[in-house]
């Protein structure tokens, strides 16, 4: 049995980390593409500044524009070629982190998260819409980002809404590599390596894999609640660490060399609904990880642990939480249908799925959900 197992190449993480940015950078050489949202760049000034003079390296401003378009990501690799930049740095949310991974294309890339929301950053894939935002195409590169370096000062200072969101993301991350483990599927370690390149070669997911993502679960029942308040009140905590790496290296680690299951794919179902477009990533993941667990008619125990664990962070646990005040059986089923495309994730789960049976899980863990917060707030 093949299996594999992928990572960035180094993963850094403290406080006031951007001011060793500069010694990254100068690994590759003296001056790196800057691919940044103005007001990221504007609100970490003073450190960028800092390095760059410790370390004697330029850092060349890109405009980005804000989305991971191929108009985009054509224009920054023919800006870092004329520039004669050693390296590429994506900074900021996902979508910096993304369009930096296509303009890099698997070579000398730094990424500097500067929230906590996504597990992203220590990925060799992303994600690339059309210039108006839509969907377009996912693509997958031949390495890891070579470094990711991640100031908890900054994070601890970005809103609460992002950590939230990405304990959601991250909550996902065990249930679905065990799914995974359990139907023997492929993981998107094994994908090619390249630019948009081929079909996905056959690599099942390793002990490693599944033990980081049982620890990113253990460690947000943990320091979930904790790390919030700290995140609530601008400061810097064991627990707001735990999380952080939980969020961003741990899930990350977990979901790529573990597997996705159901729990993402239903979040691409729930995306059709407008009435979700207002809520993040891992707001939805949240959501579709109770379903998951409804679908696989999980133990009590463990579905009723997720859900006092999502209420105590603020996560959702109901169609209302993520707007859905009301939803028709066909828009259910719309749902469900879109979850279990061929190519979705919902497949490696080790039984057969059904439309018909996605779409009760999600009614189901609806009312759950719902009957639940209810208790707890009686």
């Amino acid at each position: 049995m093949r299996k594999a197992f992928i990572s960035p190449g180094k993963y850094v993480q403290g406080e006031d980390e951007l001011y060793n940015l500069g010694y990254f950078v100068r690994s590759f050489g003296d001056s790196a593409l800057l691919i940044a949202h103005p007001d990221d760049v504007k609100r970490i000034k003073v450190q960028l500044d800092a390095t760059a003079g410790r370390f004697g390296i330029q850092f060349v401003e890109s405009g980005f524009r804000g989305e991971c378009s191929t108009i985009e990501i054509k224009r920054l690799q023919s800006l870092a070629s004329e520039k004669g930049c050693a390296c590429i740095i994506g900074l900021g949310g996902g979508k910096a982190i993304d369009t930096a991974k296509c303009v890099a294309e698997g070579e000398a890339l730094i990424i500097v998260p500067t929230i906590a929301a996504t597990d992203a950053p220590t990925s060799h894939s992303a994600v690339i819409y059309t210039e108006e935002g839509a969907f377009e195409d996912y693509a997958y590169f031949k390495q890891n980002p070579h470094v990711v370096l991640v100031d908890t000062s900054v994070i601890a200072k970005a809103p609460v809404r992002f950590l939230v969101s990405g304990m959601g993301d991250a909550l996902s991350t065990y249930f679905e590599a065990r799914a995974t483990s359990q139907s023997y599927s492929n993981v998107n370690a094994g994908l090619p390596c390249g630019y948009r390149e081929g079909q996905c070669s056959e690599a099942k997911g390793t002990n490693t894999a599944l033990a980081l993502a049982k620890l990113c679960y253990e460690t947000l029942l943990k320091d979930g609640e904790k790390a919030k308040v700290a995140n609530e009140q601008n400061q810097i905590t064991s627990a707001l660490e735990n999380i952080i790496e939980a969020n961003i290296l741990l899930s990350g680690l977990g979901f790529e060399s573990g597997g996705l299951g159901g729990a993402h794919a239903i979040h691409d179902g729930l995306t059709i609904l407008e009435a979700t477009h207002h809520y993040y990533h891992g707001e939805k993941v949240a959501f579709g990880t109770l379903a998951q667990l409804v679908l696989e008619n999980a133990p009590n125990e463990t579905l009723y642990e997720v859900m006092e664990f999502c209420l105590k962070v603020g996560l959702p646990v109901c169609l209302k939480d993520i707007g859905v005040e009301t939803i028709t059986d066909e828009e259910l089923k719309a749902v469900a249908q879109k979850a279990c495309i061929p190519e979705e994730s919902i497949h490696a789960m080790p039984f057969p799925v059904t439309v018909s049976a996605v779409a009760a899980a999600i009614k189901v863990a609806d009312q759950l959900g719902s009957s639940y917060k209810k208790k707890m707030e009686a």
